[in-house]
């Protein structure tokens, strides 16, 4: 399962109108209103890196309050639980 981000700049009066069309599509798990350049940020998840290549222009570039995207691909996740793991390697 591959894990993305897509940083949205959509048009500011649209942002929570933008954000409930970007979480209706399948492969998007949550959105988030943001501060800085870009106005939402959407965390997906897809089976294969190629899925993204549909799913950004096909669907998320395709909601109409949406000017500009960025992606992001995750490499690796770090949960709380295995971040707490590799502070206590060698501990006692």
């Amino acid at each position: 399962m591959v894990t993305a981000f897509v940083m949205m700049k959509t048009d500011p009066h649209r942002i929570p109108e933008s954000a409930q069309d970007i979480a209706n599509i399948d492969e998007v798990q949550a959105v988030y209103s943001v501060t800085g350049k870009w106005d939402l940020v959407a965390m997906v998840k897809t089976p294969h890196l190629e899925d993204l290549s549909d799913l950004v222009p096909a669907k998320i570039s395709k909601v109409a309050t949406v000017h500009d995207t960025e992606t992001m691909v995750a490499f690796r996740t770090y949960s709380d639980q295995e971040l707490e793991a590799s502070f206590s390697l060698g501990g006692e």
